[in-house]
């Protein structure tokens, strides 16, 4: 039997929406991954087959082949067990529904059957909205504000038993909403006002913040130099939802938390930092600094310890 489900894969920032095709024979027992898996979508085999078996479906006498389409991309990341598992018991005929293809699925398998959240959701989920992906089941990330992305409906599922329920139409989210505003606030470390004196220096960042112009400071050790910057993101306006979104997705891509905070971000790498984790980049593709500081403060303390090739680096950024 043959079955397809929808999912999203990301390549950087950009989703694309990716078919997780699963064909099942009867033969000798085998199950594999194609479509350019990475070390975890490999791992996935078990993940799926100990969850499926937690839940009393069984594998034996079967040979299940899952490609990953467009085969051509490289697949990152255990986002992916969840529609797997949901296309092989589609497969099985275990799962006796037809599943529209604008619904697509994110989340990583338990040995238990249970759904868990990895990094990287949130960019998906914006971009299965961009792809007109109507309903969307994944798990619910303490980590992330709650979602409201009209039209794209968002169906919070725990368990594989969960998910595979509701496509039964034998259960009904109980999820309940948080209020968002308590998870974000506009505090910040240093605020302008706070700094006395430094009248000219002040005035020129206000200058500066008004019309997105770079500042380069210079002075005797002491004198407030790194003050004045680190106070710069508080005369900034605080990022709007879109904004916000945005910059979570990055700090997710890049496995770094983001401060539950509505005040645009403020970057400090040291001097010694190397080129890509200042652009970007590396074996595995990660943003750097400068997109960390997206829709915020980019400080280069001691510019000029900074190596030439790096400051080089920054031009075209």
């Amino acid at each position: 039997m043959w079955a397809k489900v929808t999912s999203i894969g990301l390549k950087g920032m950009e989703g694309y929406r990716m078919h997780v095709e699963v064909g099942s024979y009867v033969g000798n027992d085998s199950f594999k991954i194609v479509g350019l898996p990475d070390d975890a979508v490999k791992d996935s085999k078990e993940r799926i087959i100990a969850a499926l078996r937690t839940l009393g479906y069984h594998l034996s006498g079967q040979k299940v082949i899952i490609n990953l389409s467009p085969a051509d991309q490289k697949k990152y990341g255990s986002m992916f067990d969840f529609p797997m598992a949901i296309a092989v018991l589609q497969s099985l005929h275990e799962l006796e529904v037809i599943v529209p293809e604008n619904t697509g699925f994110l989340g990583s398998l338990s040995l238990d059957g249970s759904i868990q959240p990895v990094e990287g959701m949130l960019p998906a989920v914006l971009a299965a909205k961009r792809l007109g992906i109507q309903r969307l089941y994944m798990p619910f990330d303490e980590e992330l504000p709650v979602l409201d992305l009209n039209p794209l409906e968002i169906i919070y599922v725990s368990s594989l038993q969960d998910a595979i329920g509701h496509l039964s139409g034998q259960w009904l989210p109980t999820f309940i909403k948080k209020q968002e505003n308590k998870r974000f606030s506009n505090n910040v470390y240093l605020d302008m006002e706070q700094i006395i004196g430094h009248q000219v220096a002040k005035h020129t960042l206000e200058v500066a913040a008004a019309g997105e112009h770079h500042v380069l400071m210079t002075g005797p050790p002491g004198c407030g130099k790194s003050m004045l910057a680190e106070s710069f993101p508080s005369i900034l306006p605080t990022l709007t939802k879109e904004s916000l979104l945005e910059v979570i997705s990055l700090y997710q891509l890049s496995q770094n938390s983001f401060p539950h905070s509505n005040m645009p971000p403020y970057r400090n790498p040291h001097h010694s930092a190397s080129g890509v984790s200042i652009i970007g980049g590396g074996q595995y593709p990660k943003p750097g600094e400068i997109s960390l500081a997206h829709h915020g403060v980019l400080f280069l303390d001691e510019i000029g310890e900074f190596s030439k090739k790096t400051l080089d680096m920054l031009r075209q950024a």
